[in-house]
Formats: structure tokens, C-alpha cells, sequence
């Protein structure tokens, strides 16, 4: 009996995609375990801390103490900056139910770097909004996103960012104001002619078709 080919292609294009729904559910919802075991972690230390009316100077012995038995106990994962981390996350997110789903622990650790409040919350509403990778969520803190928009919005403007993140309801809203250049290392504020501009631009398009290699050529400007 023969299979007939159409249909079999369809089959597996079938199951390729409920294998990779399946997936993708699996690790979003290992990534939530993993944030809601460190919140509560978390929250064990601060309570702990509380209770006995721990300084900052005995806090510091007791992340040393949790590193080293943890460690022992469990292994990796649990080292004295992670675990100050862990207990950050509890306080700087009280109520578990403001922790996003969408975002890992690894997201959050980012996110923990940061010690205004206001900018973390925009990161993290950007996150959310755009499915940022911790790869572009590292870049976007590197090139200082918040301050750049923060610097075009009035003390509203910016809280609304730090709650909403950027929603664009207008064309300037997609637009980076102010503008930074930071592709073709152009420092903020430097007064460049349109010559220069130009120039750099087919530089920085050269250096990119040469990385790309074999089959591709810079022919001219």
C-alpha cells in the first residue's frame, strides 16, 4: 500500500506543530516555576530577616551561610550574588502576582540590575510588549533606551512609560527622540554634516556585506 505523499506531508507538518506548541508551553511554564520557587525563596530570606531583626552587616553573613550550605545541599545555581538576586526579587515584587509569565528568571535577573524603580518597570513592560530576548534586553539597557525616550516626556510622560512602556499611538512615538545613532558610533549630541552622515553609513554597510562573506560584494556607493 502506498502512502500517499501529500497527505503524509501533511501529517508531519501536524505533529511538527504541536511539537513545538507543546514545546514552547513546557519551557514558559518551567520558566514561571523557576521565578515563583526563587520568589518564594526569596521571600523565606526576608522573612527570616525580619523576624530576627537582622542588620545589613548579619544579612550579608547569612547570604554567605545559605551560599555555601545550599550548595552543598543542591548544588549550582546558588551562589551569594544569585541568592541576593533571589531575595531582591521579593522585594522589589511583593505581591507574586505582578510576576510575569512571559518573562524568565533570567529576564528578571536583568531586570534586578537596575536600581530606579521607574526604568525597571519600562524594561520590563518592553519585555513583555516585544518578547525581548535577554540578549536584546542587554542591548537596549546598553544604549540607555529609557533615558533617551525619558528625555522627550514630561514627569507624566515618563510615569506612564514605567507602567505602560512605549505604546505607540502616534508616528513620533516610533521614532527615537531623541535620535541616537549608536549603529554608526556617532556620539549623542555631536553636530555631523550630511556628508559625513552619508559616509558613514556606506562605511558601516561595507564592514557589513564583508562579514557576511561568500556571495555577497560592495560594488559601489
Amino acid at each position: 500500500m502506498k502512502i500517499d505523499k501529500l497527505r503524509y506531508q501533511t501529517l508531519l507538518s501536524q505533529i511538527g506543530e504541536t511539537l513545538k506548541e507543546g514545546r514552547n508551553k513546557a519551557i514558559y511554564s518551567v520558566n514561571h516555576s523557576l521565578v515563583m520557587t526563587n520568589w518564594h525563596i526569596g521571600r523565606y530570606i526576608v522573612e527570616f530577616e525580619q523576624e530576627g531583626n537582622i542588620r545589613a552587616t548579619y544579612g550579608t553573613a547569612l547570604l554567605d551561610n545559605l551560599s555555601r550550605d545550599l550548595t552543598k545541599r543542591y548544588g549550582k545555581g546558588f551562589s551569594r550574588s544569585n541568592l541576593n538576586f533571589i531575595r531582591m526579587l521579593y522585594v522589589k515584587y511583593p505581591n507574586c502576582e505582578t510576576l510575569s509569565h512571559k518573562l524568565s528568571w533570567s529576564h528578571y535577573f536583568e531586570l534586578l540590575k537596575i536600581d530606579d524603580d521607574l526604568e525597571r518597570n519600562f524594561y520590563e513592560k518592553q519585555c513583555i510588549h516585544e518578547i525581548w530576548s535577554i540578549r536584546e534586553l542587554k542591548r537596549q539597557k546598553q544604549t540607555s533606551l529609557f533615558h533617551r525616550i525619558a528625555l522627550s516626556k514630561d514627569k507624566k510622560g515618563v510615569l506612564a512609560l514605567s507602567q505602560e512602556g512605549l505604546v505607540a499611538k502616534q508616528e513620533i512615538d516610533v521614532v527615537k527622540d531623541p535620535y541616537v545613532l549608536e549603529f554608526l558610533k556617532i556620539p549623542e549630541n555631536y553636530r555631523y554634516s550630511e556628508q559625513e552622515l552619508e559616509q558613514r553609513i556606506i562605511d558601516q554597510l561595507q564592514t557589513f556585506l564583508l562579514e557576511l562573506g561568500k556571495g555577497f560584494a560592495f560594488i559601489g556607493r
